[in-house]
Parts: C-alpha cells; sequence; structure tokens
C-alpha cells in the first residue's frame, strides 16, 4: 500500500500516478466531495473482485459508480427527459441517481437491471474522469459494515493490516465533514429516497 500525500504543487504528478495504475486495473483510495472513496475501472471485471475484496464488500450489493457528465451517463443507463433534466440540476453534487441500466454495457460490480450514477463535484476525481474517459467505482473507502470517514488516519487504520489492501492511498489531509451522498431511486414514481 503506497501513500502518497498530495497538495496543490504535486497534484499533477500525483493524478498521473493515479491513472497509471487504475488503468492497470489497480485499486486507489483517494478524496471525493463527500468521503474518502474506493475508486477503480469499473469496466474492469479483475479490480472491481480486487475491490470487494479489500473493502469485505459481498458480492451481492452492488457499487455506486461514478461518470463525468449525463452524457456518459447516458451510455450506461437508460434516460428519460425528466431523470435528464433532474440530474443536469443534481450534478456535479453530493446526489448518486438509481436508474434502468441499458443491456449488454461492460460494467462490473453493479446490478443486473439498475446502476447507481453520480458525478462528483471534487476536482482531483472529476480530472481522473476526464482523463480516463471511462467510468470508475464510486463507493467509499471503508470494510463494509465499519463506517466511512473524511479523515485520513481513520480510513488507514481500518485497511491497515487486512489481508487485502488497496494499491494505492493518495493522502489529502482530513477532507471537510461530510456525509456519504444521497441515494435517488428515479425508476420509482414518486422517486424514493435509499439514504439520506
Amino acid at each position: 500500500m503506497i501513500i502518497l500525500k498530495a497538495n496543490k504543487k504535486n497534484l499533477k504528478e500525483v493524478i498521473k500516478t493515479a491513472i497509471r495504475l487504475i488503468k492497470k486495473g489497480e485499486v486507489i483510495i483517494c478524496p471525493t466531495d463527500t468521503v474518502y472513496g474506493l475508486i477503480c475501472d469499473a469496466t474492469n471485471e479483475k479490480a472491481v473482485e480486487k475491490l470487494f475484496k479489500i473493502k469485505k464488500r459481498p458480492k451481492g450489493k452492488p457499487v455506486p459508480i461514478f461518470v463525468k457528465d449525463v452524457k456518459m451517463a447516458k451510455k450506461l443507463a437508460l434516460l428519460n427527459a425528466n431523470q435528464e433534466k433532474f440530474l443536469k440540476l443534481s450534478w456535479p453534487g453530493k446526489v448518486t441517481a438509481v436508474l434502468k441500466r441499458r443491456d449488454k454495457i461492460k460494467l462490473y460490480g453493479v446490478n443486473k437491471k439498475t446502476i447507481g450514477l453520480r458525478t462528483p463535484q471534487y476536482k482531483f476525481i472529476n480530472q481522473l474522469l476526464m482523463i480516463i474517459n471511462s467510468p470508475l467505482t464510486g463507493t467509499s473507502a471503508n470494510i463494509s459494515n465499519l463506517p466511512p470517514s473524511t479523515k485520513i488516519k481513520e480510513v488507514l487504520k481500518q485497511f491497515k493490516n487486512q489481508k487485502y489492501q488497496p494499491d494505492l492511498v493518495i493522502d489529502a489531509g482530513n477532507l471537510k465533514k461530510s456525509r456519504p451522498s444521497i441515494v435517488l431511486d428515479l425508476t420509482t414514481s414518486p422517486t424514493k429516497i435509499l439514504r439520506k
């Protein structure tokens, strides 16, 4: 587990390293606009399997996906005009939208019929999404059933003595206090709040 401290001076280099590792199928911990996240290429089956082992997440529990914009979301999910309008108003931001998944898309760790998508509002992760131009996993960096955190020491402590560990941790210090994103099921009418 490599730990890289990120600051304004070395941000470009840290982003380059993160991109190289994600493209190789590695799993990284990085800051987001909510809590620290576990990130990998959602189109890479081995990378997603590794993420599930690191997080100790049950196989049947899907992970949310980060997309760079509504245009990318439309390639993965079936959107009607109202849903598209809602996403354009809500993204980038702390709203994960559960939508009907398109058939035959190459994506792992997600449901067969639905998919949870979000465009975060955080420079680092947005740059990763723009450069990689591929959906990334957007799950919190914690062991399943343990709390997600904005504090880097708490995040590192959870993974320290584990058999499976992330390949890279991007330490941006403690993030602003925040909760994970709101999860809204847009496939139902009225819309259901799955997580406040």
